[in-house]
């Protein structure tokens, strides 16, 4: 008997021409850490009285399709899942280096069909109309760069051959924490621990009376933009701007080099005043667990840049 091994699956993405509608077109085989997207439909109870004290027959509720992929910071295959977020970006070419410029903002997103392969069994689990809902980045002094992508689906299929037998696969070159920057205002700021960064479109599922339990349609909310900064309490830099309210820019990101490097800007971003916690000898930290909001003058909450060579998403 075959069993599934994480280290053989595999997952493909394509962008959808159609909502909820397999995609025909090319598949790109992407990296990830771990993977809960699935599809649950659970059970609703009988409340039928006067058959006698045993049940009768529970039903089957919707079917729910979603969840969290953990996927690595690398140069390349970041931008398919920036996309997904952001939407497509606006694409410019300096000397053989491209820079992806994405935006927050965008009235309309892709779709995606995903396919999850366990080539031992064999499955391949189809999800249909994939739209993402959040991403997540984490900053640290060392390790491995890593993101959290939320994603909502309309539905999911199998089947026991693959969609794409010959998948586009980018070379993989992944970010390391080591790599990473924290700025306000062009410099770089000092003391900082750790950093998270989450921007969320807030997706809402249409769901609408259908005989096969999916929703009709997955819409975009009001986007939201929030993180924490923590840091060792050597200044009143931040504290000052916190307790009088005003807004700060933040440029987080990774470089490997100019022509390979990924900066997220928040262009407005509000501080909270932190209590500061003395529990020992040791430093003193705070946190800052700030909220973003759209800048007046540029028209945006947030832009990220990804420079690598690849020449379009």
């Amino acid at each position: 008997m075959a069993r599934a091994y994480g280290w053989n699956a595999k997952l493909l993405i394509a962008e959808e021409s159609t909502y909820g509608t397999l995609s025909d077109g090319k598949y790109t085989q992407v990296p990830f850490a771990s993977s809960t997207i699935d599809s649950e439909q659970g059970l609703i109870s009988s409340n039928v009285l006067g058959l006698g004290r045993d049940p009768t027959t529970p039903f089957q509720d919707v079917i729910n399709v979603g969840g969290e992929l953990a996927v690595p910071v690398d140069l390349r295959n970041i931008g398919i899942w920036l996309k997904a977020i952001f939407g497509t970006p606006t694409t410019a070419e300096d000397g053989g280096a491209f820079t992806h410029t994405f935006e927050s903002g965008k009235v309309s997103l892709p779709s995606y069909t995903l396919e999850v392969g366990l080539p031992e069994v064999p499955e391949f689990i189809r999800f249909l109309g994939v739209k993402a809902d959040s991403i997540a980045f984490n900053f640290a002094r060392s390790g491995e760069a890593q993101v959290t992508v939320s994603l909502l689906a309309q539905g999911e299929t199998a089947s026991n051959t693959t969609i794409a037998a010959s998948p586009d696969v980018l070379s993989y070159t992944r970010f390391s924490q080591f790599q990473g920057f924290i700025k306000s205002e062009g410099k770089a700021l000092a003391n900082i621990t750790s950093a998270s960064v989450t921007y969320s479109n807030n997706l809402e599922k249409i769901e609408t009376i259908r005989n096969d339990g999916k929703v009709e349609a997955i819409d975009l909310g009001v986007a939201s933009l929030s993180g924490s900064i923590s840091v060792r309490y050597g200044d009143n830099a931040l504290m000052d701007k916190a307790r009088a309210g005003t807004p700060v820019d933040l440029e987080l990101g990774y470089q490997i080099s100019d022509t390979q490097k990924l900066v997220i800007t928040c262009h407005e971003v509000y501080l909270p005043k932190p209590k500061r916690s003395v529990n020992g000898p040791g430093g003193v930290e705070c946190s800052y667990d700030f909220q973003g909001a759209k800048e007046p003058t540029l028209g945006k909450m947030i832009t990220v840049s990804l420079v690598n060579d690849v020449e379009a998403y």
